[in-house]
């Protein structure tokens, strides 16, 4: 992990900064002396300039907002307030921050209004909104997900994000407790006798009366985490390249072996929403499943952010290892 490299001598404001890239070069000077100024490369290649440690920050993703509560920081700016109170409970807003609009489109005149220090966005903000961001504050852009490394990913972000508002013990705190939480799940797992156990995790969705079945591979942030404590991910569908998501409906779950533990999460938005409890509950090809059949079906609890960061993936460890092991 990238640490900050920070120094500052009583007669210079001169610093060096450790970007995301892994490299350093000189932050201009403040304009305060006793305030350190900051430069990092996002996850763009953009380069930026902070006067000292974000204070006031808005977040158009509810993952960069779940990072920085963790980090002890309160966002003035939030994408979608009630959305995010509903799917994020494990990791809930300590303030009352404006709501700046969607997380696709956020409102720019409404974050402009909160005269921000920093806007942390994600890879998924289309490209002229952070043009448009930027004519308002620095953005830091960060990189949503990575099919090729999640954990690292969210790990990475954890650390720039900390970077920029200066709660870099904060971080290294968080990174400490998740690495714990990975080995205690993968050791309760394993006294269970469910090391190596099959699992597939998913999420569902109604449309016209059918059910869509949205599976968590390998290549996704929850995929991930099943492995680090000692589950195998047993869906055959591949993920999309960036999140892990696959897509596949009912019948596509005849696919998953038998022996499969099979667990999700409800819609956060409304708790009776219940496809596999509920919608499914008559169909003669769900009833045929092996899990099913065995009561091997496993609801986690809601408000777990499924793509959040290492407090919500906490919380899903937690969950997963209380459902199996009951």
């Amino acid at each position: 992990m990238r640490r900050l490299l920070a120094t500052v001598a009583a007669t210079a404001a001169a610093a060096l900064a450790l970007t995301a890239c892994g490299t350093t070069e000189p932050a201009k000077e403040s304009a305060d002396k006793g305030t350190e100024s900051i430069t990092l490369t996002d996850s763009t290649g953009a380069k930026v300039e902070l006067d000292g440690p974000a204070k006031k920050v808005v977040g158009t993703e509810w993952n960069v907002v779940e990072t920085l509560v963790t980090l002890g920081v309160d966002p003035v700016g939030v994408a979608d307030v009630k959305g995010y109170s509903a799917w994020d409970t494990t990791v809930p807003l300590k303030n009352q921050p404006k709501d700046i609009g969607t997380r696709g489109e956020p409102s720019m005149d409404t974050v402009a209004s909160l005269s921000p220090d920093l806007i942390v966005a994600t890879s998924d903000l289309p490209a002229p909104a952070v043009k448009q961001l930027r004519k308002v504050a620095p953005v830091l852009t960060v990189t949503s997900a990575d099919g090729k490394d999640q954990i690292g990913r969210m790990l990475e972000n954890l650390d720039l994000i900390a970077k920029a508002t200066g709660t870099t013990e904060a971080a290294e705190k968080a990174k400490k407790s998740f690495e714990t939480k990975l080995a205690d799940g993968k050791k309760a797992l394993a006294d269970a006798g469910l090391d190596g156990a099959s699992f597939a995790f998913a999420d569902g969705y109604v449309q016209s009366n059918q059910v869509s079945v949205r599976p968590y591979t390998a290549t996704s942030l929850l995929g991930a985490v099943n492995e680090k404590i000692g589950l195998k991910n047993v869906w055959k569908v591949k993920g999309d390249p960036a999140y892990g998501l696959g897509a596949t409906d009912v019948e596509g779950l005849t696919a998953l072996p038998a022996g499969t533990h099979f667990a999700y999460i409800g819609n956060g938005k409304d708790a009776s929403s219940d496809p596999f409890g509920k919608e499914l509950a008559d169909n003669a090809v769900w009833k045929s499943l092996s899990f099913v059949k065995k009561g091997d079906v496993h609801r986690l609890p809601d408000g777990i952010w499924m793509f959040g960061g290492p407090q919500s993936m906490e919380a899903y460890i937690d969950a997963v290892v209380k459902a199996l092991t009951k």
